[in-house]
């Protein structure tokens, strides 16, 4: 500020992550433009949340306090799937924890009311778009609140937000009150209880918070109604009360056209972490520096995935100029050694692909293009994305750009073109592909293709990469106790393995994201769509032996998966065949491993690394200190938070 002159700034944005210029980094996005359109933007990254002296730094912004928890859910960034707390946090200087609270939201936007009481609190960013309304939370077991009762933001800006966060910016700049800005698209908020939520054909009422905390068919109703109006060109607004006050969510944010994302991702990124880091490395940071985004958005409508929910299911792709523009400006800047890391986005190739009739996209409610087939009326045609990759690789001072992003894999077959073209320049010698499970009902539960589909995608790719004269091979994902997969069908996964000779290197274990309609399943049992019950399994033995079973060939995995195959009665698994996962003496690996857990168990038993079940108070796990006027609710001071400590003795990360 001293440097530029100024003595205010417009808005500050706080953000969990560390502050990086990059497109891929939202802090510096927004940041770039807010700052293009004219507004003196301060970026507070991972400040320190025990005071509110830091958000004092830059004095009282004159329009608003824009808070993101970053890139991630902050219990996410925390927590693993068992609920131990990670070792890392990616989006900060080497790696560090400790550097933003869990549920950093409720704390950040706190914080701001306390330092400039009058200022308006506008938060956005991935944990506030999928917990605007009543969910579920898988770390403290319950149903939440919408994040705006909690944080009592003004204003949520849910999905990507770039247009609507510059709306409110003009619209506050030019006079008007934030109250004035509830008629925007993209926005949440909050009634009062002497305000009643406007009625009308455009507005739903979704099931009340109380029925929804207490009753799996509210949920799963609320959790149908929400997603069916995910469309912004059809979508209605939604109310849903809490107590005697409400939630209100608008439309969504219409999707960006392409001049407007040229705009957005052409402006001025150094794409370089903050300098005051030094020579800290930041994870996430390195993994994206030399890749280019070419659109966001996936109409593939994964139930596990939050990609469809915050981005919407419309592509969005950059003109081919804009793209190769990027290149060149990457390619020139010091340090590059030749390889574009990645050009892809949420799928590798989507790429300017959308509805052949703008007339049925504004009525359609079906929440994939592609399953349980794909669309007749979706436009599949790789051409536009085969001659980007071509002129990429003719950029001067490029000599590799590889496609890093998961490649869908029911549209690649439809253009072998493509995947030879794909197998000839654009892989390193691994293809990453994500058929997720092969169970056909755990498959139909995601909304994935079959099994058969990723064998035949497989064979195919081997075949182009022979002809071009590469040895290659694609990387699979799988996904261990996602709704519908029990110990049966994890069994039959790791034997489908063992015949096709594939051996997943990484493995995902199920975490109920906030939204998604997964969560639903694993809270209710239910499927929201249908009502049918749904297999689910919650117990950590048993998340455990499912992990196991996808990498059933490693030696300390070897009590796991025999307890997992001895409780289903599958003893024929278990020796010298050819099906066989285990031998019937375990290696040596195994019984090292066994003699470090039992040593290890001890240790925990002391430690308290697991989160803690929620108080009863209810909001006194959040970090924040509860509202001595809501009635109902303790007052005056909280206990102290059970959340994260990295620091605490005995803390260990896993």
């Amino acid at each position: 500020m001293a440097m530029r002159g100024w003595d205010f700034v417009d808005v500050v944005l706080v953000s969990g992550d560390a502050y990086v210029d990059h497109p891929s980094f939202a802090n510096g996005l927004i940041a770039r433009l807010l700052e293009a359109a004219g507004f003196r933007v301060a970026v507070l990254a991972q400040p320190d949340w025990a005071s509110c002296e830091p958000w004092r730094q830059f004095g009282r912004p004159r329009l608003f306090f824009g808070i993101s928890a970053g890139n991630m859910d902050s219990m996410i960034n925390h927590y693993t799937a068992n609920r131990k707390v990670r070792n890392d946090d990616a989006y900060s200087p080497d790696g560090a924890i400790g550097r933003r609270p869990d549920r950093a939201t409720l704390a950040y936007c706190q914080r701001s009311r306390e330092a400039f009481p009058g200022v308006p609190v506008v938060a956005g960013g991935v944990e506030a778009s999928l917990r605007r309304l009543a969910h579920y939370d898988y770390w403290s077991d319950t149903v939440r609140r919408s994040i705006l009762m909690d944080s009592k933001a003004d204003l949520v800006v849910f999905g990507m937000g770039e247009r609507t966060v510059l709306d409110v910016a003009l619209r506050l700049a030019a006079g008007q009150s934030v109250r004035e800005l509830r008629e925007l698209r993209g926005v949440a908020y909050r009634l009062g209880a002497s305000e009643p939520p406007s009625a009308g054909g455009d507005t739903l009422e979704l099931p009340a918070y109380e029925a929804v905390a207490s009753d799996p068919l509210a949920f799963c109703e609320m959790t149908r109604i929400s997603h069916l109006e995910t469309n912004p060109h059809n979508a209605r607004r939604l109310v849903q009360r809490h107590g005697r006050e409400a939630v209100v969510v608008n439309p969504p944010a219409l999707p960006l056209e392409q001049g407007e994302m040229d705009q957005v991702y052409g402006l001025p990124f150094s794409r370089r972490p903050h300098p005051s880091y030094g020579a800290a490395r930041i994870p996430a940071f390195e993994v994206v520096e030399h890749s280019v985004q070419i659109m966001r958005g996936c109409f593939g409508g994964c139930t596990f995935c939050s990609i469809t929910a915050h981005e919407g299911r419309i592509i969005q792709s950059r003109s081919q100029e804009s793209v190769i523009t990027e290149i060149k400006l990457l390619a020139a800047q010091p340090g590059f050694k030749g390889t574009v890391s990645d050009i892809g986005g949420p799928t590798a190739n989507m790429y300017q692909m959308r509805c052949t009739r703008p007339e049925v996209e504004a009525k359609c409610r079906r929440l994939s293009c592609v399953h349980p087939t794909v669309c007749k009326l979706l436009g599949t045609d790789h051409g536009p994305l085969k001659a980007l990759m071509r002129e990429a690789r003719t950029v001067t001072g490029v000599k590799r750009v590889l496609v890093a992003s998961g490649v869908r894999m029911d549209l690649a077959r439809r253009d072998p073109e493509y995947l030879e073209e794909l197998a000839a320049h654009h892989v390193g010698g691994h293809l990453k592909v994500a058929p997720e499970h092969t169970d056909p009902e755990v498959l139909d539960l995601m909304k994935k293709p079959s099994a058969d589909d990723y064998v035949e995608f497989d064979k195919a790719f081997q075949e182009a990469s022979r002809r071009v004269g590469k040895r290659q091979y694609t990387v699979p994902y799988f996904i261990a106790s996602h709704p519908g997969s029990g110990i049966e069908q994890m069994i039959d996964l790791a034997v489908f393995l063992k015949r096709n000779g594939y051996k997943p290197d990484q493995v995902q274990d199920f975490i109920p994201s906030p939204f998604d309609i997964a969560a639903c399943m694993y809270h209710t049992g239910l499927d929201p769509m249908t009502r049918q019950p749904v297999t689910v399994t919650k117990g950590l033995r048993d998340r455990r032996m499912q992990r196991a079973l996808l990498q059933f060939f490693k030696p300390e995995n070897y009590f796991e998966v025999r307890r997992a195959l001895e409780q289903a009665g599958r003893h024929d698994l278990i020796g010298s065949g050819c099906d066989c996962l285990i031998p019937a003496r375990p290696p040596q690996a195994a019984l090292d491993r066994r003699r470090s857990e039992a040593n290890r168990a001890v240790t925990e038993r002391t430690s308290g690394d697991h989160i803690r079940g929620r108080p009863a108070a209810g909001r006194e796990a959040d970090g924040i200190t509860p509202d001595p006027r809501a009635g109902g609710r303790k007052q005056g001071r909280r206990r102290r938070s059970i959340g994260y400590r990295p620091k605490r003795p005995g803390q260990r990360g896993e």
